[in-house]
């Protein structure tokens, strides 16, 4: 894995996406926002052809690959390119255009991960898209997620993933309350990373809990200050990639946080 943190920017090839900036429907669009997003310095572009947003409306497997194969395909001549899908079809007809990580909300392709022999990013959720939200409920959240987690990076290092990222999934079946107690012991999902010798990956970046935490409830729109807070409190606790909407100023956060600790080791 990485010794430097990682930053994962975000180009969403679908009409629903929850934070409109990050959409759009248009290839050349996708490709030149990508693009833009390796010049800020992003290590990875994750592309995405579904919203896996609270109650969003699935895809048909041929729609979802139509939206991303021609994104996927210009942005790996530029840099690392993951997937961001559930479906197998897609998954492959990605891998075959030159994507090279899978980030799977559903933890259901570790195996084709293995298969094709590209990264793999494992990610907790309780329910689908559909039905997540509605009354998430966890005896202990923290540790219910870690076994989850456990169990999927067994499988991967089984199914031959060199590459592997734990996501616990913020926002993807929880509540606040629940987001906000896998975000203060972050730091056991590192632990748990670093007994497979694998990353941890969060995305907090603009999502809906985020909303809770000012004087007045703040729209997308005006999670900015939050979603980079959030950042710096998991790269400082040694997870190895943040998934974000807003790459510029995630990277100049990754730049702060890293450039002492080299100035000090050299």
């Amino acid at each position: 894995m990485a010794l430097s943190p990682m930053v994962m920017g975000v180009v969403n090839v679908t009409p629903d996406s929850f934070y409109p900036a990050s959409r759009t429907a248009a290839t050349g669009e996708a490709i030149a926002r990508g693009r833009a997003l390796f010049d800020l310095g992003c290590d990875v572009v994750d592309v995405g052809g579904e919203s896996t947003r609270p109650g969003a409306t699935p895809v048909a497997p041929n729609e979802e690959a139509s939206r991303v194969v021609l994104v996927v395909e210009a942005l790996a001549r530029v840099g690392t390119v993951s997937i961001d899908t559930q479906k197998e079809s897609v998954a492959r007809s990605a891998m075959e255009a030159g994507a090279t990580v899978l980030n799977d909300v559903s933890g259901g392709l570790v195996e084709l991960a293995g298969e094709l022999g590209v990264g793999y990013v494992a990610m907790h959720r309780r329910g689908d898209s559909m039905v997540m939200q509605d009354h998430p409920y966890y005896d202990d959240v923290v540790s219910e997620v870690e076994e989850y987690l456990r169990g999927l990076a067994v499988r991967a290092r089984a199914a031959g993933v060199e590459r592997l990222w734990i996501d616990p999934g913020i926002g993807f079946g929880k509540t606040v309350e629940h987001n906000l107690a896998l975000l203060a012991h972050v730091g056991r999902l590192v632990a748990l990373a670093a007994e497979f010798d694998a990353g941890v990956l969060i995305g907090t970046s603009r999502k809906r809990f985020l909303e809770h935490l000012g004087a007045a409830r703040l729209d997308v729109d005006q999670r900015l200050e939050g979603s980079v807070a959030s950042e710096a409190w998991v790269l400082v606790q040694g997870v190895s990639m943040v998934r974000v909407h807003d790459a510029a100023a995630a990277v100049q956060l990754r730049e702060l946080l890293i450039r002492p600790v080299e100035e000090v080791v050299a």
